[in-house]
């Protein structure tokens, strides 16, 4: 069965050298993602997009970090960009198999995560149903991150929900190597 083909088509190798360039630096050898083919079409989508990424050391750990991402796109319906993170990420995040199945199937008060991570999920699903904190959800977070870290959690759901806006609205096709939502 042949994929699907995305609604805007994907740049096609050889790519012009500074492309390459920052395909080999992102992907680190391995092929580059549709994701990045297709926004690469369009070279002011691409230094936008690039320019807000949020893959680095930032002040989050790597597990909070991959919980804020997997959760914002499970809620927003990105498989796509789920699968690619779950692949690259939940075994360094230290994420297990019920983590990661909680964070599409699951709710922030599950067992499986702490009280820092049920705080770090409430503000994810708060923000993603009303684009804003209460009061007692802000209070929440405060309790177990700081001003830097609060930043870098509301940056980081705007940052995938756009990228799931742009994944889910080209129709991407899913990554061979990434994992699939949980039935």
């Amino acid at each position: 069965m042949s994929q699907p083909r995305p609604r805007i088509a994907p740049l096609q190798p050889p790519y012009s050298p500074e492309i390459q360039q920052h395909f080999d630096r992102v992907m680190r050898g391995a092929p580059p993602l549709m994701l990045f083919r297709v926004i690469a079409r369009n070279a002011r989508a691409w230094e936008k997009f690039r320019a807000g990424s949020l893959l680095d050391r930032g002040p989050l750990s790597l597990r909070q970090r991959e919980i804020v991402i997997n959760r914002t796109c499970a809620r927003t319906g990105c498989e796509y960009e789920w699968g690619v993170h779950v692949a690259a990420f939940a075994q360094a995040a230290h994420l297990t198999e019920q983590e990661v199945r909680a964070t599409v199937r699951g709710a922030a008060t599950d067992e499986c995560w702490s009280a820092a991570e049920q705080a770090l999920i409430a503000a994810v699903d708060a923000l993603h149903d009303r684009a804003t904190l209460s009061d007692a959800e802000f209070a929440g977070l405060s309790k177990h991150y700081d001003e830097a870290q609060i930043f870098e959690i509301i940056l980081l759901c705007g940052f995938y929900r756009t990228v799931s806006y742009l994944a889910n609205g080209l129709a991407l096709p899913l990554e061979e190597t990434a994992a699939r939502f949980p039935e």
